[in-house]
C-alpha cells in the first residue's frame, strides 16, 4: 500500500524554529532524517520524497470557472504551522508507516531534543480498476 507522510513544521512540535537551532543541530536532524531516507531508498519502500520552501514562497489559487484564477500569497504569515515536505512510501502495511513516521517524529532537534512534529500518515487512493 502507498502512504503520503505529511512532515509538517510549525507550533505543534513544542521545538523551537529551526532558524534558532545551532548549525549542529540541524546537521544532526538532517543526519537522521537522511538515514531514513536512505534506508527506505535502499529498501525499495521509497516512491518519491520532496522537501518544501517556506510559506513565504507559497501561493493559493482559486478559480470560479469564470475570468482569470486570483492568486494570492500565502499561507498567511501568522499561520504557526505548514506543511515541509514529504515521503510517498510503499509499504506492506498501515503498521509500517506509522514506524517510519514515528522515527521522523523523533528527530533530532534543539538540545537534541527529538522534535516530536506532527507526521501525518494518509493512504493513497487507489483507482477503480
Amino acid at each position: 500500500m502507498k502512504y503520503m507522510l505529511l512532515m509538517n513544521y510549525g507550533s505543534g512540535s513544542g521545538a523551537p524554529p529551526m532558524s534558532e537551532w545551532a548549525p549542529e543541530e540541524i546537521r544532526a536532524s538532517g543526519a537522521h532524517m537522511g538515514a531514513i531516507h536512505e534506508e527506505l531508498a535502499a529498501s525499495g519502500e521509497l516512491v518519491g520524497a520532496e522537501g518544501l520552501t517556506g510559506p513565504e514562497g507559497a501561493k493559493i489559487v482559486t478559480h470560479d470557472g469564470v475570468g482569470a484564477p486570483v492568486v494570492t500569497d500565502g499561507p498567511f504569515p501568522e499561520s504557526k504551522e505548514f506543511l515541509a515536505g514529504y515521503w510517498l512510501v510503499d509499504v506492506e502495511s498501515e503498521e509500517r508507516a506509522i514506524e517510519i513516521a514515528a522515527r521522523t517524529s523523533a528527530a533530532p532537534g534543539a538540545g537534541g531534543k527529538p522534535t516530536a512534529r506532527e507526521i501525518q500518515v494518509r493512504p493513497v487512493m487507489v483507482r477503480p480498476s
